[in-house]
């Protein structure tokens, strides 16, 4: 089976990587990053506000336009209701980056078989999965900078100068700065050139000068003209934006500079063999390619420093990270592949039987666990459950024989088809634990729409909220004397919350109707997924 994905590698990850996120694309809740994302993209298209992008009318300048105007295209062929078509370029994103993780690691091993394993790691490592969900922006700044940094590679080991290489390094290094700023340039690029240095050498540099010139110059109008557009375009609202956004810089989340100690286990079910790969005094004398293997490790180490260096640190910012770390797993699943069938030391044999023993039973586990504790909740999905209780249990059982039979290419095989199960299989089980109480604002729009209403925002509305509603909710403003109304005499408004003393100041010029609550909470209220911010009240307001 390994020869086979061998020959066809790149078709193998893209399909790999299709069939384990495409068919549930659209069942998990959309986020809010998520949310704020897809608004500016049904805007895009609804309102033709391409350039100036907004956020429910409103300008949104804090994050570049690219991810957006993929998920806009996405979005026309598709329909800009559809979550589906918001999360598709997220996902081919993740083809993208784990084909160029091949393609980087093939360069540098100067073979396929270890490569491919590189990319299998990436795509099932738990963050890079979950960050398209999360915060789409990261996947696109750091994929596009994975290719940019292959190209980047192919020009620092040619003899001459590839000026193809060239062109597409500066070209997708740009994308990466449209997508996110400078972010993948510090996190990812910055380490990347460090290691080179420590691990591979440069060498011939000076014939490579005006390449580098090329590259940067080339990046900066590819990743900087909408930045400048912007600037001259709406001067006033993009410097309150920035000064905004540069305040909370270095004094929102800030945490401790050993905040990140704990970076391996971003990779999920590759915890432990990330954590062992890790090991630099084991691993050195047990690579085919240790200069190689000196570079993933610096610059997954050097990646972590350089994060832990920032004050504002976050769990996804982890994301680029794991991009070397694959790399660097992929060092000692090879060894594995070459010597566990005659390993004898226990020091060595024992953390194999128990990662790969751990996920066999955790598989065999699974179906018994969720029966025992949402019995009541599965009772409207007993073929989805059955169906992925037959095929955990299958892998769980085929992992466990193959790891006794000591076939660790096949055990590996089995733990990237669990972790595929996994999404193709469970994620349909989570429209299971969806809250009783939970209330879809998708038809208000609709319902509005028929009565003439026009409804507006009050104090804050979540983005999910404004996302699932289907339309701008334009916000109603504040001054010294109160609320700035609209001056229709029938209006709606949506809120999350309202003080008594508000409430009385609306009371004084409105007849109020209350229509309910809405609640797009999926989890029930004693959970800790919980989120007040996700209520909304719905009122109808009549001028006296």
């Amino acid at each position: 089976m390994l020869k086979t994905l061998k020959n066809y590698p790149v078709l193998t990850i893209c399909l790999f990587v299709a069939v384990m996120l495409l068919p549930n694309l659209d069942t998990l809740q959309v986020s809010i990053m998520e949310a704020r994302n897809f608004i500016s993209a049904r805007e895009m298209v609804l309102n033709d506000h391409w350039l100036l992008t907004t956020m429910n009318g409103e300008p949104r300048y804090q994050k570049p336009p690219l991810p957006t105007w993929l998920s806009a295209v996405s979005a026309i062929i598709f329909g800009v209701k559809s979550v589906f078509a918001m999360r598709l370029p997220a996902i081919l994103m993740v083809m993208a980056m784990a084909s160029y993780m091949f393609f980087l690691s093939r360069s540098v091993l100067k073979g396929s078989a270890q490569s491919l394993i590189n990319a299998l790691i990436l795509t099932t490592s738990l963050y890079v999965t979950l960050i398209t969900i999360e915060a789409p922006w990261d996947i696109f700044t750091h994929g596009f900078m994975l290719i940019a940094i292959y190209h980047l590679y192919r020009l620092l080991q040619a003899k001459t100068v590839p000026w193809k290489n060239t062109i597409l390094a500066g070209v997708f290094l740009g994308l990466s700065l449209l997508s996110k700023g400078p972010i993948a340039v510090y996190a990812l690029l910055l380490p990347f050139l460090i290691a080179y240095g420590f691990a591979i050498k440069y060498k011939q540099m000076k014939q490579k000068i005006m390449p580098f010139i090329s590259i940067v110059l080339i990046a900066l109008v590819v990743g900087g003209w909408w930045f400048l557009y912007v600037r001259l375009a709406d001067p006033v609202a993009f410097e309150a934006i920035t000064n905004d956004e540069a305040g909370k810089w270095g004094s929102y989340n800030t945490r401790p500079i050993y905040y990140y100690w704990s970076f391996f286990v971003q990779s999920g079910i590759w915890t432990i063999p990330a954590f062992i790969s890790l090991l630099y005094p084991y691993m050195k004398g047990r690579v085919n390619n240790f200069k190689a293997y000196k570079f993933s490790f610096l610059w997954t180490i050097i990646a972590v420093i350089l994060l832990s260096l920032v004050p504002t640190k976050k769990s996804r910012y982890l994301m680029p990270v794991l991009i070397p770390l694959a790399f660097n797993i992929g060092f000692y699943i090879d060894y594995l592949f070459r010597k566990f069938k005659n390993m004898k030391d226990s020091r060595e044999t024992l953390p194999v039987y128990f990662n790969f023993g751990l996920i066999g039973t955790i598989a065999l586990a699974a179906p018994l666990a969720i029966f025992y504790i949402f019995k009541s909740e599965l009772q409207a999905y007993w073929v989805s459950f059955l169906l992925f209780s037959i095929v955990v249990i299958t892998i769980g059982l085929a992992i466990l024989f193959q790891l006794y039979r000591k076939r660790i290419k096949n055990v590996f095989l089995l733990t990237i088809l669990f972790f595929a199960s996994l999404y193709i299989f469970g994620l349909p089980l989570s429209k299971a634990f969806r809250s009783e109480e939970f209330t879809s604002i998708a038809q208000l729009k609709k319902e509005n729409d028929l009565r003439g209403l026009k409804l507006y925002a009050l104090n804050y509305v979540a983005p999910e909220s404004i996302w699932q509603y289907g339309g701008m909710l334009p916000q109603i403003n504040r001054n010294d004397a109160g609320y700035i109304f609209p001056l229709e005499n029938k209006f709606g408004i949506l809120f999350n919350a309202m003080s008594p003393t508000e409430k009385e100041m609306i009371t004084s010029k409105y007849n109020i109707r209350d229509m309910g609550v809405y609640n797009l909470n999926q989890a029930p209220k004693s959970s800790k997924q919980y989120n007040e911010r996700l209520l909304n009240s719905f009122y109808i307001l009549t001028k006296k």
